[in-house]
């Protein structure tokens, strides 16, 4: 009969491990619950990529970023080009001002090792009476905006296919390729 009791005693023991072990798993529980978002992510919105173009405040007159939403299908194409053609277009920013002089074209944007060979048109050299400082803004407004790809360190100015020129009032010529220059800018 000790066998009985003791077997007994066992099985009581079992039972209420058992009741303490499922109450503390019950306790420990989350319920999960699907997340069902406001709004559905369409198509469009999964291919956007953000990029960088440079643009001059027109009140400070330092370079300032301007982040955008691009299709990431075209960037695959040619992102330098439609890089440079974002730039051409201007800033969606009223405090800020596009440097590129008016008219100038791209006829050819592409990457050659790290640097960026880019071809434009005879106006982009047509400045007038405009500084140096002013220049050096343009250059700066392309250079940091191409450079914003990791693939790219440089780049290298043609005008209608010719290397070697510069802005017309000779201040400023395209001989070697422009690297990004590190500079404090006021966000």
């Amino acid at each position: 009969m000790n066998k009985v009791k003791l077997f007994t005693y066992f099985l009581i023991f079992l039972c209420v491990c058992m009741a303490v072990w499922f109450l503390f798993l019950q306790d420990n529980v989350e319920e999960f619950t699907e997340y069902i978002p406001e709004e559905e992510i369409s198509e469009e919105q999964e291919r956007q990529s953000l990029v960088v173009l440079y643009f001059r405040n027109i009140e400070t007159k330092t370079l300032m970023p301007e982040p955008r939403m691009v299709d990431a299908k075209r960037l695959l194409e040619n992102p330098y080009q439609i890089l440079m053609e974002m730039l051409l277009e201007g800033s969606k920013n009223e405090k800020l001002e596009k440097l590129i002089p008016q008219g100038t074209k791209l006829n050819r944007a592409e990457l050659q090792g790290d640097m960026v060979l880019l071809d434009l048109s005879a106006e982009f050299i047509k400045t007038g009476d405009i500084t140096e400082e002013e220049m050096r803004d343009i250059i700066n407004s392309i250079v940091d905006t191409l450079t914003e790809l990791t693939e790219v360190t440089c780049v290298k100015f043609l005008i209608e296919g010719e290397e070697g020129k510069g802005f017309e009032n000779g201040e400023l010529n395209f001989n070697e390729p422009f690297a990004r220059m590190r500079r404090e800018e006021v966000l």
